[in-house]
C-alpha cells in the first residue's frame, strides 16, 4: 500500500514513518555505524594525542595549559611514607629533643598559631604554623596531591614523583652504627622503582623525590659506622634520579629548595598584608645573630660573629644554645628578625641553615659569608644578582679573618639599604609554600618553581636522548667548585 503522505499532519506522518518495518532496519543500521565511527575517531584522536617517551601532543596545543607540565605520582607502599606518619613516636629530630608527632598536625605545618597566640605579630588565622624544619616531604607531597597538572597516566607525565619521605625515614637510624638498618628503606625503595613499567621508559631520570633534610644526609660514601648518613644517592638506581632538598649536596642530581618557614598563605591577600606589615616595620638594630656557638667545628666563624656582637650596642644576638632561649617558637623568632635591618647567616653544622628563609620573611637582610650558604644552593628561587638582595662577607679563613662587621654593614648607603629590603619583600612568594589545600593565584611560591625547575630539568634530558646524545653525561657527576671561593664568589 502506498501511503500518500500529502496534506497529512507533522505528527501523524512522523508516527506512521517509525512504525513503518523498513524504517526501523535503516534506522537501526544507522545508528550501529554512528557508534561504530564515534569509536573509530575517538581511537585516533587518542593516538594523535600519546605519542612516543609519554610526550602528548594534541591538533590544537594551545588548547592545553599542561602539555609539558603533566605529572605522575607513584603509588608507594605505605612504608615508604604513610606508615612513618602512624607510627611517628618513633621519628627524631635529634638525639636529645622529643619526637615528631605534634608536626604531623594540618597536613605537615603543625600546631596552627591563632592571632591571639601570636599577640598580635602575626594577623590571619589558619596561616601561620609552628612548622618544623624537617617536614618538607609532607608539606610537598600534599602540596602535589592538589597540582592542576596531575594525571593518573604515567605515560602522558613530564616527571614522576616518588613520594618517598626519605628524611623522615633516615631519621630512624642516623645515630645506629647499624649500616645494614641505614641503608634498607633505600635499597628496598629502589628495588620497588626499578620494576615498574615508568621507571624503564627512562630507567628512572624522569623521577624525582624531595627530602627535608640536607642532601649529605644521603650521601655516606664508605660503609664505616663512623660516617655519617646513609649511602641512598650513590646507590646505582639512586644515581639516575634527581632529588630536592633543602640543601644540595656537590652533585649535580642534587636541587636545593627553601626550608619550610611558618607562614603558609592561603590566598594572595595574606601575602600583599604581610609584605605591607614588613615593609613599615620599625627596625631598632642594625643587626642580628640568632644561633649557637659551634666551638666543635674548625674554621667556624660564629665564635667571631658572637664575639663581635656581644661587644656592639646596634647588635642583637639571640643564643640559640640548648635550654637558653626558644628558638623553636616561630613568635619569639620573627620578632626578633622584624627589630633588625640585617641579618647574619653563618653556616652552621652545614652549608645552610632555615634560619635565612625566615629572616627573609620578616623583611631582613642576610648577611652570607659562604657561597654554599645561599648562592650556589637556591638558584631556582632567589636571583642570580646576589647584590640585589643580600650582603656577602667571605670568609676563607677564619683565623686570618678580621673583618669588622658593624663597619661594614653601616657603610652600605641608606638608599641601597631600602632597595634590598623592597628585593628581600619581593622575593617573598618564592622562598614560602603555600598552605597545601590552597594555591596562590597572583604568585608562584616555592613549590612551584621547584616542580618548575625539576620539569625543566628532565625536558633537557629528554631532548639530550631525542637527539641521540648520551644521558647520563653530567646527570650526576660532582662539581667539586660549586662549594669553593671561585671567582664568581670571591
Amino acid at each position: 500500500m502506498t501511503i500518500n503522505w500529502v496534506g497529512r499532519f507533522p505528527r501523524q506522518r512522523e508516527r506512521e514513518r517509525k512504525e513503518d518495518p523498513m524504517e526501523k532496519r535503516r534506522s537501526c543500521y544507522y545508528r550501529h555505524h554512528q557508534l561504530l565511527y564515534a569509536v573509530i575517531l575517538s581511537f585516533m584522536l587518542w593516538s594523535l594525542m600519546v605519542s612516543f617517551g609519554g610526550r602528548r601532543v594534541l591538533l590544537n596545543p594551545g588548547s592545553d595549559s599542561c602539555i609539558g607540565r603533566y605529572v605522575y605520582v607513584h603509588r608507594l607502599p605505605s612504608r615508604f611514607n604513610h606508615y612513618l606518619i602512624e607510627n611517628c613516636e618513633s621519628l627524631t629530630r635529634g638525639t636529645d629533643k622529643g619526637n615528631m608527632c605534634s608536626y604531623m598536625q594540618n597536613m605537615g605545618l603543625g600546631p596552627a598559631i591563632s592571632h591571639s597566640q601570636s599577640q598580635g605579630l602575626f594577623t590571619h588565622n589558619n596561616t601561620w604554623y609552628a612548622t618544623n624544619q624537617f617536614m618538607l616531604e609532607l608539606i610537598f607531597h600534599n602540596r602535589i596531591s592538589k597540582y592542576d597538572c596531575l594525571t593518573n597516566h604515567s605515560s602522558l607525565a613530564s616527571a614522576i614523583f616518588v613520594p618517598f619521605y626519605a628524611g623522615l625515614d633516615i631519621s630512624r637510624f642516623l645515630w645506629l652504627s647499624n649500616l645494614t638498618l641505614r641503608d634498607s628503606s633505600a635499597r628496598d625503595l629502589l628495588q620497588w622503582l626499578s620494576n615498574t613499567p615508568e621507571w624503564k621508559r627512562m630507567w628512572g631520570r624522569d623521577h624525582f623525590l624531595v627530602s627535608g633534610r640536607i642532601a649529605w644526609d644521603f650521601r655516606r660514601q664508605f660503609d664505616n659506622a663512623s660516617y655519617w648518613g646513609s649511602k641512598f644517592r650513590f646507590l646505582p638506581e639512586s644515581i639516575n634520579m634527581s632529588m630536592l632538598a633543602v640543601e644540595a649536596s656537590s652533585w649535580n642530581n642534587d636541587y636545593a629548595i627553601p626550608y619550610p618557614t611558618s607562614f603558609h598563605p592561603s590566598k594572595d591577600a595574606h601575602v600583599f598584608h604581610w609584605q605591607t606589615k614588613i615593609r613599615h616595620q620599625k627596625r631598632p638594630y642594625l643587626y642580628t645573630f640568632t644561633g649557637a656557638p659551634r666551638p666543635e667545628l674548625e674554621g667556624s666563624i660564629r665564635g667571631k660573629i658572637i664575639e663581635q656582637c656581644r661587644a656592639s650596642n646596634v647588635c642583637k644576638f639571640v643564643d640559640c644554645s640548648y635550654g637558653v632561649e626558644t628558638c623553636d617558637d616561630p613568635i619569639h623568632v620573627i620578632k626578633v628578625f622584624e627589630s633588625s635591618v640585617f641579618c647574619l647567616q653563618p653556616s652552621g653544622d652545614s652549608y645552610t641553615r632555615r634560619s635565612i628563609f625566615d629572616s627573609m620573611l620578616a623583611g631582613c637582610i642576610p648577611v652570607f659569608f659562604h657561597p654554599g650558604t645561599a648562592y650556589s644552593q637556591y638558584k631556582w628561587h632567589l636571583p642570580k644578582n646576589r647584590t640585589k638582595y643580600s650582603v656577602y662577607i667571605p670568609v676563607k679563613d677564619v683565623k686570618q679573618w678580621n673583618v669588622n662587621v658593624e663597619k661594614v654593614l653601616l657603610a652600605i648607603p641608606q638608599g641601597e639599604v631600602f632597595a634590598m629590603r623592597e628585593e628581600v619583600i619581593k622575593l617573598l612568594p618564592n622562598i614560602i609554600y603555600a598552605h597545601p589545600a590552597s594555591k596562590l593565584d597572583s604568585f608562584q611560591d616555592a613549590f612551584d618553581l621547584a616542580v618548575k625547575g625539576m620539569l625543566e630539568r628532565i625536558e633537557k634530558v629528554r631532548e639530550a636522548m631525542r637527539s641521540g646524545r648520551d644521558p647520563s653525561v653530567g646527570f650526576a657527576d660532582e662539581d667539586h667548585y660549586k662549594y669553593t671561593f671561585s671567582q664568581d664568589y670571591s
